[in-house]
């Protein structure tokens, strides 16, 4: 193609220098704005560059749509089809002939193309289009490129081309020039929410976007008689709500469309082309819209200011979808949108002072997704050092490891990260490790199409789809879904079958089979369990109640199991995470396939625990599959030692105050206690946490041999206390801290050392008239508190002074006992009267 009958696109100025640069440079960035003509005019200038030779040009678009609308475009400016000088090259779909000279390709093409080939014979260059969008696919790309450009082929040019990033800084980090074009953007107005109106709508995004979309566009149609409406929504599920609440809601002349990955050719070059004549449109996109594709006719845009994108959480290992607040460079870009064929209005839904607060850039998906397939390709590029390579952003170093990890659980590399022969077919697959891992084992157990079947499943947006937006409980049986794909309409009710995501599962589906060989047609929906377990090992689960599942992990998640039967065993495909996680889709597997298929991952321990609802030891041995019990019996000969350490550890948890202490025992522990206090040096502690602490020693061997509570409660926990005492120790407790005292009647009186620092002696007063001072233990160091009874047993005094009672406290108490008790004898002298035993009549 001529230089000079290219498009006038702004990126058209800059293209003599970007070849003049390419001509002395291996490497370039090329700064331009939406709307500059890069995507459709560097490849086709570059073409007449010197160094391509009969080499290619690989132009890498982040999606599959962009792709296919980039190549088609080139295509139309050759006046060709795509396929002849201009094809593309996307997952499941290809337009490339012998003549092709540009190929557009999505990015893990590219990864494909350097595995196989890393010196890439037949390609000149290499364009990274959108690279500010960061992908993951594209970050490995590059990193796998420069590998190659630094150790095998130097003249490979490799072109970054970026709207929002810092240019100057990967100018920088890349060694190469950076040339920056200008774009062609008409004068846009924006329009933002008042803090009221955001308010009023709700936090909630989904909410906010069902209530604020579409007003705001019914209000744009009616603002401006010309033009179409480009929204920018954060998935599929909004776009469906925010399409039934603007159904048979627009004006006659206005069509609506959805614009995303999952429609078929003709619906998205619909949403793409201009509207017919005296029509207009109404598209709703999601960050598919926001770079690469040009929408004809489009001079407003809504942007409800949010995006989906993927987390993956380490501690899980799962990978979810979060909704987030836009990033201010994906928001200009957004609002660029508006202004390329004139004047433009950018609806925002949010409010100015919102605007200040939004991140300059989200995080690149290296930093925030699960690392598996990268783990695998940088294992078959031949990578044991991580920082061998140049990345801009390192891979974290936990997501890499978690990574590692589930590869090495999937048999894709050796302990020493070595690909195996499985991980290298794997890679080749180019679907994610655990997909190719359930297509390649299914295959091999002779599931091999309902494994290509259920991976394809499992890849895509879900088929059955609530006939409500109101429903949010999931169905999760994937056996349901196989059934779908077998022909079969099982009854649903509350949801409708997804045509579209039906229709590319099948397609996919069976170009797997065709790529693996796979001549067997009926699927198998009972196998379904036992490949979604191969796929995700660590989500095998094991139903504990109706409706609640544990995981291989030990975590717990909600499962309607009683669509299951009440199963036991799962095969765990999708979770939802959070702080009640919620199975979305899974399928039963039976105890006799986990034993068959995992049992290199199962291990026979015997375990001895406390059943604390039975008081006793349950000694087992239990086949494990992780937290799971596959198989259990009683163990006939368990270890003594090990069923006291355990007996140990209960008696811990419960407390020594738990103890079954009887009596005797009890009150030897009050009478050590208070000896403790009188000497702490000489008489040990027999305190709770002292006890505690010295379980090993005093309790644990006279645990040996016993297996309950109830064998515990026969120790004589008196003589455990006792048993470190010697003879003389034993005799020195009777004397200074007696279990009785002998009273004047010749009656022994138990002591009371409840409170060790005052001992009492509960004695009736009539026992100890004529005693004069009151008596002391310990040595004569502790008077004992006197408790004085009534005949009845009831305290009239409590003292620690006798000899203070008698000369005057006596008296008043005399008086009210002669009043109560009129038969007894209640001496004026008590220190000359006889003591009394029991009930003795006053002399007459």
């Amino acid at each position: 193609m001529n230089f000079d009958a290219l498009p006038e696109l702004p990126v058209k100025n800059v293209l003599p220098e970007l070849l003049k640069s390419l001509e002395n440079h291996p490497r370039l960035v090329l700064e331009a704005p939406p709307g500059a003509g890069k995507t459709t005019l560097v490849p086709l200038a570059l073409l007449q560059s010197s160094w391509l030779g009969t080499g290619k040009i690989i132009m890498l678009e982040p999606r599959r749509l962009a792709a296919k609308a980039a190549a088609q475009r080139m295509a139309d400016l050759l006046g060709e089809k795509p396929g002849q000088t201009v094809g593309y090259r996307v997952r499941m779909e290809k337009a490339v002939s012998e003549q092709t000279k540009i190929e557009v390709v999505t990015e893990g093409i590219l990864t494909r193309m350097l595995q196989d080939d890393p010196t890439l014979e037949n390609v000149s260059a290499i364009l990274f289009d959108e690279f500010h969008e960061r992908s993951l696919q594209a970050d490995l790309g590059l990193a796998l490129a420069l590998d190659a450009q630094n150790v095998l082929r130097s003249d490979l040019r490799l072109v970054l081309m970026s709207a929002t990033l810092d240019v100057t800084f990967i100018g920088d980090w890349l060694e190469a020039p950076v040339i920056t074009s200008q774009g062609r953007q008409f004068p846009i107005e924006t329009q933002y929410l008042l803090p009221a109106e955001i308010a009023a709508a709700g936090n909630q995004p989904a909410k906010r976007l069902t209530e604020l979309v579409p007003k705001t566009i019914r209000k744009a149609l009616k603002e401006h008689a010309e033009g179409d409406i480009l929204v920018f929504l954060p998935g599929l599920g909004e776009m469906r709500r925010v399409a039934e609440m603007l159904q048979n809601n627009l004006p006659e002349n206005t069509d609506l469309h959805l614009l995303h990955g999952e429609l078929t050719l003709q619906q998205q070059q619909a949403a793409i082309k201009p509207a017919p004549a005296g029509k207009r449109k109404v598209v709703l996109a999601t960050s598919i819209a926001e770079t690469s594709l040009t929408i004809e006719g489009v001079r407003m845009v809504i942007d409800g200011g949010f995006a989906r994108v993927p987390k993956f959480m380490p501690r899980t290992g799962l990978t979810t979808l979060v909704t987030v607040p836009v990033s201010q460079a994906a928001a200009d870009q957004r609002r660029g949108r508006a202004g390329r064929l004139g004047p433009g209005i950018c609806y925002r839904l949010w409010s100015a002072a919102d605007q200040l607060q939004l991140p300059a850039h989200l995080s690149p998906e290296i930093c925030e997704a699960d690392l598996s397939n990268l783990a695998l390709e940088l294992s078959v590029w031949g990578v044991k050092d991580i920082s061998s390579l140049k990345w801009l952003d390192v891979p974290p170093a936990a997501a890499l490891a978690q990574a590692r990890d589930l590869l090495f659980r999937l048999d894709a590399v050796s302990e020493n990260g070595q690909p195996t022969n499985h991980g290298r077919a794997l890679a080749k697959l180019g679907l994610n490790p655990r997909l190719g891992h359930l297509v390649m084992r299914g295959h091999e157990l002779n599931f091999g199409a309902t494994a290509c079947a259920l991976a394809s499943l499992l890849a895509e947006r879900d088929i059955l789809k609530p006939v409500s937006a109101e429903r949010t409980e999931p169905n999760p049986d994937l056996h349901l879904r196989l059934e779908f794909l077998s022909g079969k309409r099982p009854h649903t009710p509350g949801f409708q079958t997804d045509e579209n995501a039906l229709r590319r599962i099948r397609e996919q589906a069976s170009q797997l089979k065709q790529r693996l060989g796979e001549k067997q047609q009926q699927l198998h929906p009972d196998a379904a369990g036992l490949l979604t377990a191969l796929a995700y090992p660590e989500r095998i689960a094991q139903r504990e109640n109706s409706g609640m599942v544990r995981l291989i992990t030990g975590q717990r998640a909600k499962l309607a199991t009683e669509l299951f039967s009440e199963a036991e065993f799962y095969g765990i495909a999708h979770l939802e995470t959070g702080n009640n996680p919620r199975v979305l889709l899974a399928a039963p597997l039976s105890k006799a396939e986990l034993l068959e298929h995992f049992a290199s991952q199962t291990e026979k321990v015997q375990e001895i625990k406390w059943d604390a609802n039975t008081e006793r030891i349950v000694a087992r041995q239990i086949t494990k599959l992780g937290a799971l019990i596959l198989e259990e019996s009683a163990l006939a000969k368990p270890d003594a030692d090990k069923i006291a350490e355990v007996l140990l550890e209960a008696i811990r948890e419960k407390g020594i105050s738990r103890l079954p202490w009887n009596e005797e025992a009890a009150k030897t522990r009050l009478r050590l206690t208070f000896l403790h206090q009188l000497d702490p040096q000489k008489w040990s502690d027999v305190s709770d946490a002292y006890l505690t602490a010295e379980l090993e020693n005093w309790l644990l061997p006279h645990l040996v041999g016993l297996r309950s509570w109830n064998d515990i409660s026969r120790l004589d926990f008196k003589e455990l206390l006792l048993a470190d005492l010697s003879w003389e120790q034993r005799t020195e407790m009777d004397r200074l801290a007696p279990s009785h005292f002998e009273v004047p009647t010749g009656s022994r009186i138990p002591l009371d050392y409840t409170k060790p620092e005052a001992p009492v002696l509960a004695v009736r007063l009539q026992e100890v008239f004529g005693m004069l001072e009151t008596p002391k233990i310990g040595g004569g160091k502790v008077p004992l508190l006197m408790h004085l009874l009534s005949p009845a047993h009831r305290p009239v005094q409590v003292t620690k002074d006798l000899r203070s009672f008698w000369n005057s406290g006596y008296f008043e108490v005399r008086k009210d006992l002669r009043g109560r008790y009129p038969k007894h004898h209640w001496p004026e002298d008590p220190l000359k009267a006889e003591p009394v035993r029991g009930v003795k009549r006053k002399p007459k």
